[in-house]
Formats: C-alpha cells, structure tokens, sequence
C-alpha cells in the first residue's frame, strides 16, 4: 500500500508539474449568427484541454511558473467542417517582489481558416503537420515560450523560436495562407518568427531581457534605477528603428508595451525622459499620445 501511495504521489507531482501554460482559451461565434451552436462550445473545450494539458517542453514548470496567457478565436464564417476565423493571443510575465503581470505578447492573427469535425482528436506532432487548426496554436504557444524565457534570460527564448520556425516550414507546404514567406509589409507568421530571429532586428531580444529583468524586476529595490534601466533598454530599440524603420517587430512590441510604458513614466521617481520621449514618438508614432502623457 505504501509503495502504491508513492507511485500515485510521484505520478500526480509529474502530471501536476510537467504542464507550461496557464491558458484561457474562448471561442466567440457571435458573428456567425450561431453562437450557441453546440460545436464551438464541444470546440473550445477541447482547445483548452489540448493547449493546457500537452508537454510542450521538456522541461519541468512548477503550478506558479505557468505562464498565464489567453487565446481568443473569433469565428467570422462555417461552412460544414471549414471555418475561418482570427485569433488574439496574449500572454504575461509575473514581476519579481510584486503581484503586478507585465504583458509580453499581444499579437492578432487575422488569418486563421481551419477544419474541424467535433470531437476529433487533436495531436501535436513537432516535425510534421497534423492540421492548421494545431499548428496555428502551437506556433503561438512557441512564441509564448520564446518570449517568455527571453525576458527571464538573454537569448533564453532561442530553442522556441526554432521550434516556431520549424512549425511555420512544414506548415507552409500544406497550407499557405496565414504562413507565407515575408513580402514588404506582411504581418504573416512567418514575418513575425523570421524578425524575431533576423541579426537585422536582434535589439528586439536584448529589450526583452533588460527591460524585464533589469528594469522591471528591479522597480520594488529602487524604482528609480528600475525607470533608468528601462529607459535604456527602450533606447536601444532607437538602432534597430535606424537600421529598419517601422519594422513588424516593433510594431508587435509596442502594441504589447505601450499603455505599460505610459504608465511607468506617469508616476513614481522622476528621470530624465527628454530623449527617450523624442525616441519612443519616432520608433512608435501611432502610440503618440501615450508618449505625451509621460512626464516623470
């Protein structure tokens, strides 16, 4: 018996401990007129079980490391087991000594057809394509990965990245649209995982990390120096924009970032902020009245 309740407890504290996500993932079908039609509710159930539940790292994540994030699918149009739809991701990093989620990802995917038959199996196989309703989520869940473990540590993001970049390869040979290789302009997946791991872009990462791990992380210690260190790190986007300007990368840092910023520089110690609002206005101008409200 004793033997039992060591294997169940083991058993338990691997299945308790090996999932990464903490995950709220809503299926809207408001637009399609059928809201209530019974599929999207056996479809949404499923997508959290299936994001929540799968090891997509090998790695061990304790119930508190999770990393908190939402999926919201809206279905624009069905037709049978065809539906099209778009997909807003998000997802959050807790900051050190405080209980204050500091947003890291918000990325909307306008281009997301999928099939599916209700209660299908839905299987993630890392090397080979299953169906772009899997695909689609795991190449989010990747960047969720990626992003995450770049603010924790430099670079720390990379085998994920990879892994969003193999995902996107064997997804492009079997379904094109929302996938395609980078043309000027283009906000596809592939846009997005070749900026992320472009040379061309490579201040991009070092701000995830020093904008985190030394700036915000730093705030409950002396917020002052926590304010620099971000500034600093905010500076540094300032290269990239000179050597790219308007990039997609920046663009999908700021949508994350922005009301964040606004915030930091609207309170508390006051630093020097003249340079870092006449860099934020040119690298983020459509966030311009946030910039304005900055005053500390």
């Amino acid at each position: 018996m004793r033997n039992f309740l060591f294997l169940f407890s083991f058993l338990f504290s691997f299945t308790a401990f090996s999932q990464e996500l903490n995950c709220i993932v809503v299926v809207n079908a408001e637009q399609t007129g059928n809201e209530n039609v019974q599929v999207f509710k056996t479809l949404e159930t499923q997508l959290n079980e299936f994001v929540n539940n799968t090891n997509w790292t090998n790695k061990t994540f304790a119930p508190q490391e999770r990393i908190n994030c939402s999926m919201v699918i809206i279905i624009n149009n069905y037709n049978g087991d065809t539906f099209r739809a778009s997909i807003q991701v998000q997802s959050s990093r807790p900051i050190f000594n405080s209980s204050y989620s500091s947003p890291v990802y918000n990325f909307n995917d306008r281009d997301f057809t999928f099939k599916y038959l209700e209660f299908q199996n839905l299987n993630y196989n890392a090397n080979q394509f299953e169906s772009n309703l899997v695909s689609v989520l795991a190449f989010h869940i990747y960047m969720i990965l990626g992003i995450d473990a770049d603010t924790f540590s430099l670079r720390g993001g990379e085998d994920y990245f990879v892994q969003a970049r193999t995902i996107v390869g064997y997804s492009q040979q079997d379904i094109p649209t929302g996938w395609e290789p980078p043309k000027g302009g283009d906000q596809t997946r592939s846009a997005l995982i070749d900026n992320i791991m472009s040379p061309t872009y490579k201040e991009y990462r070092s701000t995830l990390y020093n904008y985190h791990r030394n700036g915000l992380d730093k705030m409950s210690e002396n917020p002052k120096k926590g304010k620099e260190s971000i500034s600093k790190s905010l500076m540094d986007l300032q290269v990239m924009n000179n050597r790219r300007a308007n990039s997609f990368i920046l663009r999908t840092f700021f949508d994350a970032k922005a009301e964040e910023i606004e915030s930091i520089y609207s309170d508390g110690p006051s630093v020097n902020i003249t340079d870092l609002v006449t860099a934020l206005t040119r690298i983020a101008p459509t966030h311009a009245s946030k910039w304005r409200n900055i005053n500390f």
